[in-house]
């Protein structure tokens, strides 16, 4: 583990987008967000909060990397 500091607060971080499926022919589904530090425990964050289905995948995304193509 590196010697990074990381704070109690849980607004602190960057905003990951959660997205999962629940079989091999669904597409992946947003299904919510955590905040984290960074990508890993995002994933582990990921895993706790959203963990009322038996998702066969599960992907966290920093909003910062995803582009809207259409905005109204």
């Amino acid at each position: 583990m590196s010697n990074q500091q990381y704070t109690t607060n849980p607004l602190a971080g960057e905003v990951f987008e959660v997205f999962a499926r629940r079989k091999p022919e669904d597409p992946l589904h947003h299904i919510g967000y955590v905040n984290a530090p960074d990508a890993e425990l995002a994933g582990v964050y990921a895993r706790s909060i959203y963990d009322e289905w038996a998702w066969i995948e599960l992907v966290v995304v920093p909003r910062s990397a995803i582009t809207s193509v259409i905005e109204v």
